[in-house]
């Protein structure tokens, strides 16, 4: 099913697209583990694999602004050892979106995630400095993490996990996080354009009427960033984390 052009667009979609990009500013901005609600609320408004699409230009024009305000954080050899797995899982979930039976897709996705979280929390526990270098462990979250953002833009509860497991800093998560989604969604518009045919001028129309509520979830987002503590914010991620693998099951 089409996106519906601007004027076809009824008013409770308008308000869902709205909230949904409010929460990509607040998301860019820093508070990582929410993407599950933009996702849910896009689906509600325009259904699961036409949302798909629309957002990913949403998601680039907040990656700019994170890109610019936290690029001096950056720390690329953390980037350099995910990017090519999460391109790959990008190319595989190209082909799986087409046919993965979405069940079993949602409960295989939320077992991993809640694993996941499952073992960063007692690594926290245990206090361990010890980070994994083995490359099965970029390799596997990396390739998930490219799956699951061609599929559902659901990619930051792999991300998360992988960047927590490195102890990256506050500023340093977030200003590696800002490039590496700033390049992996701009690897997906063509596939979206051209293979999946879910990006077109009426999406475009669409996606920039909403760009105001990005710009005021970034205001507000860069404000909760800066008075939340490093320690605060590794739980707090990985709450997000695990609510939103709980609510895949709901979506």
């Amino acid at each position: 099913m089409p996106i519906p052009t601007a004027m076809e667009i009824s008013l409770t979609s308008w308000i869902l697209a709205f909230a949904a990009a409010f929460i990509i500013g607040v998301s860019k901005s820093g508070i990582k583990g929410i993407a599950i609600i933009i996702v849910t609320l896009m689906a509600l408004a325009f259904g699961a694999r036409e949302s798909t699409g629309l957002i990913v230009p949403l998601l680039i024009v907040g990656d700019i602004f994170a890109v610019i305000y936290y690029n001096r954080h950056t720390q690329w050899k953390y980037i350099i050892r995910f990017l090519p797995w999460m391109m790959l899982g990008v190319l595989l979930g190209v082909f799986l979106g087409k046919d993965l039976d979405e069940s079993t897709f949602k409960l295989g996705m939320v077992i991993i995630i809640l694993g996941s979280v499952v073992m960063m929390y007692w690594w926290d526990r245990k206090k361990s400095k010890k980070v994994p270098t083995h490359w099965a462990f970029a390799g596997s979250m990396g390739i998930m993490a490219g799956i699951t953002t061609m599929i559902g833009n659901l990619a930051g509860a792999f991300s998360n996990i992988f960047f927590l497991a490195m102890r990256l800093p506050k500023n340093e998560f977030i200003g590696t996080a800002a490039w590496l989604f700033f390049i992996i969604n701009i690897f997906k518009l063509p596939f979206h354009i051209f293979v999946w045919e879910t990006i077109s001028l009426d999406t475009l129309w669409v996606n920039l009427k909403l760009i105001p509520g990005i710009l005021i979830g970034l205001f507000v987002g860069v404000r909760l960033v800066k008075i939340i503590k490093d320690d605060f914010y590794r739980k707090m991620i990985l709450v997000l984390t695990a609510l939103g693998a709980i609510l895949i099951l709901f979506r």
